[in-house]
């Protein structure tokens, strides 16, 4: 493989990464809260990230990553544990609701702008978009490969968001109460992840131990719904 080829498959693979979590936010929010905000809030990331791309150049490699990391990761935990909370209770009390609850639901959000939806989908577009600058820019000025950088990374984020479009429906089909379990466990996951690294935290296996942080609040959730549906029995039992 040539150098230009070399180039193009790394950041094409290294993008991709950063495009699947934010594919995931995006699809997950969307399903869970209506697509209309969500896709607004989607656009409106990458026009801040096509500017701020614009305008600082290469330089864009020199923004600290860090500090970014743990605001935005902050949030996403503020608003994923909410929905991992809100999550719980209702598979807990009601098992999984029926698809009917997500078209009244989904009904409900789409009018007006649900800022929920748009800042959540703003913020996981704009982060995962700037690292995929940062990969882009650094690497092809590295390498001297730039305009080749630019196409891998690009390509990276075209794939990965079609992708996400084709699993667009079978996503929405998933039960309401289920759904914001699920979205709520991966924006916990992800908050988690770019707080704790944004602070210094070195994760061994990287992105990859998002996966296992994923895991670990499933298998908490799944604790906490048995210990609801007792407490849910025993008060029945007592009425």
């Amino acid at each position: 493989m040539t150098g230009a080829g070399v180039v193009l498959l790394t950041t094409f693979l290294a993008s991709a990464v950063e495009a699947i979590e934010m594919v995931i936010i995006v699809v997950g929010v969307g399903a869970a809260r209506g697509w209309r905000s969500t896709l607004g809030g989607a656009v409106a990331g990458f026009a801040v990230l096509a500017v701020v791309v614009s305008v600082a150049g290469v330089a864009v490699s020199a923004i600290p990553i860090g500090p970014l990391r743990v605001v935005i990761g902050a949030l996403l935990l503020l608003f994923g544990l909410q929905w991992y909370r809100k999550g719980i209770a209702r598979v807990a009390a009601r098992g999984l609701a029926g698809i009917s609850e997500i078209h009244v639901e989904a009904a409900h959000v789409t009018r007006g702008v649900d800022w929920t939806a748009f800042v959540l989908s703003f913020k996981g577009v704009l982060l995962e978009g700037m690292e995929i600058a940062i990969i882009v820019v650094s690497f092809g000025a590295t390498a001297g490969q730039t305009g080749i950088a630019v196409v891998g990374g690009a390509a990276a984020i075209v794939v990965i968001g079609l992708l996400g479009f084709v699993v667009k429906g079978p996503v929405t089909r998933i039960p309401r109460s289920l759904l914001q379990l699920i979205v709520g466990t991966l924006l916990t996951s992800f908050g988690t992840f770019w707080s704790l690294e944004g602070l210094g935290i070195a994760w061994p296996q990287s992105d990859l131990d998002i996966v296992g942080l994923i895991a670990v609040y499933a298998v908490t959730a799944l604790i906490y719904i048995g210990l609801e549906k007792r407490g849910l029995s025993a008060a029945l039992k007592v009425a």
